[in-house]
Protein backbone atom coordinates (compact mmCIF):
# COMPACT_ATOMS: atom_id res chain seq x y z
CA UNK A 1 0.00 0.00 0.00
CA UNK A 2 1.37 3.43 -0.98
CA UNK A 3 -1.30 5.91 0.00
CA UNK A 4 -0.59 9.25 1.65
CA UNK A 5 -1.88 10.49 5.00
CA UNK A 6 -1.39 13.90 6.62
CA UNK A 7 -2.57 14.50 10.16
CA UNK A 8 -2.53 17.96 11.72
CA UNK A 9 0.28 19.13 9.45
CA UNK A 10 1.48 22.66 10.11
CA UNK A 11 4.20 24.62 8.34
CA UNK A 12 4.33 27.97 10.09
CA UNK A 13 3.03 30.40 9.06
CA UNK A 14 1.53 28.91 5.87
CA UNK A 15 -0.25 25.63 6.74
CA UNK A 16 -2.37 25.22 9.86
CA UNK A 17 -3.51 21.74 10.83
CA UNK A 18 -4.02 20.01 7.46
CA UNK A 19 -5.67 16.57 7.54
CA UNK A 20 -5.65 14.75 4.22
CA UNK A 21 -5.82 11.13 3.06
CA UNK A 22 -5.01 10.03 -0.51
CA UNK A 23 -5.83 6.40 -1.29
CA UNK A 24 -3.37 4.03 -2.91
CA UNK A 25 -3.41 4.72 -6.67
CA UNK A 26 -5.71 7.75 -6.34
CA UNK A 27 -5.08 10.99 -8.26
CA UNK A 28 -6.06 13.85 -5.97
CA UNK A 29 -6.16 17.43 -7.20
CA UNK A 30 -5.49 20.28 -4.80
CA UNK A 31 -6.96 23.61 -5.88
CA UNK A 32 -6.90 27.06 -4.37
CA UNK A 33 -5.83 30.66 -4.97
CA UNK A 34 -2.23 31.83 -5.06
CA UNK A 35 -0.77 31.96 -1.57
CA UNK A 36 -3.14 29.33 -0.19
CA UNK A 37 -0.28 26.98 0.68
CA UNK A 38 -0.61 24.40 -2.12
CA UNK A 39 3.06 24.31 -3.10
CA UNK A 40 4.12 24.42 0.56
CA UNK A 41 2.02 21.32 1.19
CA UNK A 42 3.74 19.49 -1.67
CA UNK A 43 7.16 20.56 -0.42
CA UNK A 44 6.30 19.31 3.08
CA UNK A 45 5.29 15.90 1.70
CA UNK A 46 8.51 15.76 -0.33
CA UNK A 47 10.59 16.71 2.71
CA UNK A 48 11.83 19.97 1.22
CA UNK A 49 10.39 21.96 4.12
CA UNK A 50 10.07 20.79 7.72
CA UNK A 51 6.68 20.56 9.41
CA UNK A 52 6.27 22.41 12.68
CA UNK A 53 3.54 20.04 13.88
CA UNK A 54 1.65 16.95 12.72
CA UNK A 55 2.66 13.80 10.87
CA UNK A 56 3.07 12.54 7.29
CA UNK A 57 2.71 8.86 6.41
CA UNK A 58 3.38 7.18 3.07
CA UNK A 59 1.92 3.70 3.11
CA UNK A 60 2.77 2.28 6.52
CA UNK A 61 5.84 4.50 6.99
CA UNK A 62 5.96 7.66 9.09
CA UNK A 63 8.19 9.92 7.00
CA UNK A 64 7.67 13.14 8.98
CA UNK A 65 11.35 13.44 9.88
CA UNK A 66 12.82 11.45 6.99
CA UNK A 67 15.12 13.27 4.52
CA UNK A 68 13.78 13.73 0.96
CA UNK A 69 15.95 10.99 -0.57
CA UNK A 70 14.42 8.35 1.72
CA UNK A 71 10.76 9.22 1.19
CA UNK A 72 10.30 7.67 -2.27
CA UNK A 73 8.44 10.74 -3.48
CA UNK A 74 8.63 12.03 -7.07
CA UNK A 75 8.19 15.72 -7.80
CA UNK A 76 7.34 17.34 -11.15
CA UNK A 77 7.97 21.07 -11.20
CA UNK A 78 6.05 23.66 -13.19
CA UNK A 79 9.19 24.63 -15.15
CA UNK A 80 10.11 20.95 -15.80
CA UNK A 81 13.64 21.50 -14.34
CA UNK A 82 15.33 19.20 -16.88
CA UNK A 83 19.11 18.97 -16.79
CA UNK A 84 20.25 20.91 -19.88
CA UNK A 85 23.59 19.04 -20.16
CA UNK A 86 21.87 15.62 -20.35
CA UNK A 87 19.85 14.17 -23.21
CA UNK A 88 16.35 12.78 -22.68
CA UNK A 89 17.64 9.33 -21.71
CA UNK A 90 20.07 10.86 -19.24
CA UNK A 91 17.31 12.93 -17.67
CA UNK A 92 14.88 10.03 -17.36
CA UNK A 93 17.53 7.65 -16.05
CA UNK A 94 18.92 10.07 -13.49
CA UNK A 95 18.66 8.43 -10.07
CA UNK A 96 17.96 4.93 -11.42
CA UNK A 97 20.43 2.15 -10.59
CA UNK A 98 22.83 1.55 -13.47
CA UNK A 99 21.93 -2.13 -13.85
CA UNK A 100 18.32 -1.33 -14.68
CA UNK A 101 18.71 2.14 -16.17
CA UNK A 102 18.55 1.30 -19.89
CA UNK A 103 15.50 -0.93 -19.56
CA UNK A 104 13.70 1.54 -17.31
CA UNK A 105 14.38 4.45 -19.66
CA UNK A 106 13.01 2.48 -22.61
CA UNK A 107 9.93 1.49 -20.60
CA UNK A 108 9.20 5.06 -19.45
CA UNK A 109 9.75 6.69 -22.84
CA UNK A 110 7.25 4.23 -24.28
CA UNK A 111 4.79 5.00 -21.46
CA UNK A 112 4.95 8.76 -22.14
CA UNK A 113 4.90 8.19 -25.91
CA UNK A 114 8.38 9.55 -26.60
CA UNK A 115 9.97 6.52 -28.27
CA UNK A 116 12.84 7.71 -30.42
CA UNK A 117 13.50 10.83 -28.30
CA UNK A 118 16.27 9.32 -26.13
CA UNK A 119 19.14 11.29 -27.68
CA UNK A 120 17.39 14.65 -27.94
CA UNK A 121 18.47 17.53 -25.72
CA UNK A 122 16.03 19.54 -23.61
CA UNK A 123 16.37 22.60 -25.87
CA UNK A 124 15.12 20.49 -28.80
CA UNK A 125 11.83 19.63 -27.09
CA UNK A 126 8.46 21.35 -27.18
CA UNK A 127 6.75 22.37 -23.95
CA UNK A 128 4.55 19.28 -23.96
CA UNK A 129 7.49 16.97 -24.71
CA UNK A 130 9.50 18.54 -21.89
CA UNK A 131 6.63 17.99 -19.48
CA UNK A 132 6.38 14.33 -20.47
CA UNK A 133 10.13 13.88 -19.99
CA UNK A 134 9.84 15.46 -16.54
CA UNK A 135 7.00 13.08 -15.72
CA UNK A 136 9.00 10.06 -16.94
CA UNK A 137 11.99 11.16 -14.87
CA UNK A 138 9.83 11.46 -11.74
CA UNK A 139 8.31 8.00 -12.33
CA UNK A 140 11.60 6.28 -13.17
CA UNK A 141 12.72 5.49 -9.57
CA UNK A 142 9.26 4.01 -8.87
CA UNK A 143 8.11 6.55 -6.28
CA UNK A 144 5.33 5.61 -3.89
CA UNK A 145 3.79 9.08 -4.25
CA UNK A 146 4.07 11.50 -7.18
CA UNK A 147 3.61 15.25 -6.68
CA UNK A 148 2.90 17.58 -9.62
CA UNK A 149 3.06 21.34 -9.07
CA UNK A 150 1.02 23.29 -11.67
CA UNK A 151 2.14 20.87 -14.42
CA UNK A 152 0.16 22.55 -17.22
CA UNK A 153 0.53 26.24 -16.31
CA UNK A 154 3.09 27.15 -18.98
CA UNK A 155 1.30 25.49 -21.90
CA UNK A 156 -0.99 27.00 -24.53
CA UNK A 157 -4.69 26.01 -24.25
CA UNK A 158 -4.72 23.39 -27.05
CA UNK A 159 -1.60 21.62 -25.81
CA UNK A 160 -2.80 21.91 -22.21
CA UNK A 161 -6.00 20.05 -23.00
CA UNK A 162 -4.18 17.27 -24.85
CA UNK A 163 -1.54 16.87 -22.15
CA UNK A 164 -4.16 16.67 -19.38
CA UNK A 165 -5.58 13.57 -21.06
CA UNK A 166 -2.12 12.10 -21.61
CA UNK A 167 -0.99 12.65 -18.02
CA UNK A 168 -4.16 11.09 -16.65
CA UNK A 169 -3.61 8.06 -18.89
CA UNK A 170 0.05 7.81 -17.83
CA UNK A 171 -0.80 7.99 -14.13
CA UNK A 172 -3.49 5.33 -14.57
CA UNK A 173 -1.06 3.05 -16.39
CA UNK A 174 1.64 3.55 -13.75
CA UNK A 175 -0.81 3.05 -10.86
CA UNK A 176 0.99 5.70 -8.82
CA UNK A 177 -0.64 7.64 -6.00
CA UNK A 178 -0.50 11.29 -7.08
CA UNK A 179 -1.27 14.79 -5.81
CA UNK A 180 -1.67 17.47 -8.48
CA UNK A 181 -1.66 21.16 -7.57
CA UNK A 182 -3.48 23.61 -9.84
CA UNK A 183 -5.53 26.78 -9.71
CA UNK A 184 -7.38 25.80 -12.91
CA UNK A 185 -10.77 24.12 -12.43
CA UNK A 186 -10.59 22.54 -15.90
CA UNK A 187 -7.30 20.85 -14.93
CA UNK A 188 -8.92 19.50 -11.79
CA UNK A 189 -11.98 18.13 -13.58
CA UNK A 190 -9.90 16.53 -16.36
CA UNK A 191 -7.29 14.73 -14.30
CA UNK A 192 -8.50 14.11 -10.76
CA UNK A 193 -10.37 11.28 -9.08
CA UNK A 194 -11.11 13.73 -6.27
CA UNK A 195 -10.68 17.47 -5.79
CA UNK A 196 -10.01 19.27 -2.51
CA UNK A 197 -9.67 23.00 -1.94
CA UNK A 198 -7.04 24.74 0.16
CA UNK A 199 -7.61 28.27 1.37
CA UNK A 200 -5.45 30.29 3.76
CA UNK A 201 -3.54 27.19 4.80
CA UNK A 202 -6.56 25.01 5.56
CA UNK A 203 -8.57 22.44 3.62
CA UNK A 204 -12.04 23.87 3.18
CA UNK A 205 -13.82 21.20 1.13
Amino acid sequence: MSGLELRGVCVAPVLTGVDLTVADGEVLVLVGPSGAGKTTLLRAVAGLVAVSAGSIRIGIRDVTTEPPERRRVGLVFQDHALFPHLDVAGNVGFGVARRERAARVTELLSLVRLDGFARRRPHELSGGESQRVALARALAPRPEVLLLDEPFASLDPELRDALRREVRSILRAAGTTAVVVTHDVADAEAIGDRVVALRAGRLVE
